[in-house]
């Protein structure tokens, strides 16, 4: 099967270059998948995971946002934040996810709900790709 570059790039800078058969991810519109010679071009992304598969391997990449942008025979993410599943500190989502459930059951009015809404978001999916690379 033919390959696409695929490079996941933060403001932090680049999390992940590499060469995949099939790249997965959530757009705001639904969900993408992308393979070698796909049309051009470019989305939103939401929170989610960005799925890369080569034969029967698939490795996981926690995103928070950002676009993807498709030219030619590459895909490049540019996210917000962007983990790896190895990379993810399970222990660290795991306090945000509590922390983000605390501020929302506690609503203060100090505090934004949104915010608080968006973070466990973030957390969930850090810990769900954490959950997905480790089978």
């Amino acid at each position: 099967m033919r390959t696409i570059k695929v490079s996941v790039v933060t403001p932090g800078g680049p999390v992940l270059e590499e060469e995949v058969e099939m790249v997965s991810t959530k757009a705001k519109t639904g969900e993408l998948g992308i393979l070698a010679g796909h049309i051009p071009m470019v989305a939103p992304l939401d929170i989610g995971a960005v799925r890369l598969k080569t034969g029967n391997h698939t490795e996981w990449v926690a995103v928070s946002g950002g676009f993807v942008e498709v030219n030619g025979q590459e895909v490049t993410i540019l996210a917000q934040s962007a983990e790896r599943a190895e990379n993810i500190d399970i222990a660290r989502a795991k306090q945000a996810k509590a922390r983000a459930e605390k501020r929302l059951t506690d609503r203060q009015a100090a505090i934004d709900a949104h915010r608080a809404e968006m973070a466990l978001k973030r957390a969930l999916n850090r810990l769900d790709i954490a959950e997905q690379q480790r089978h």
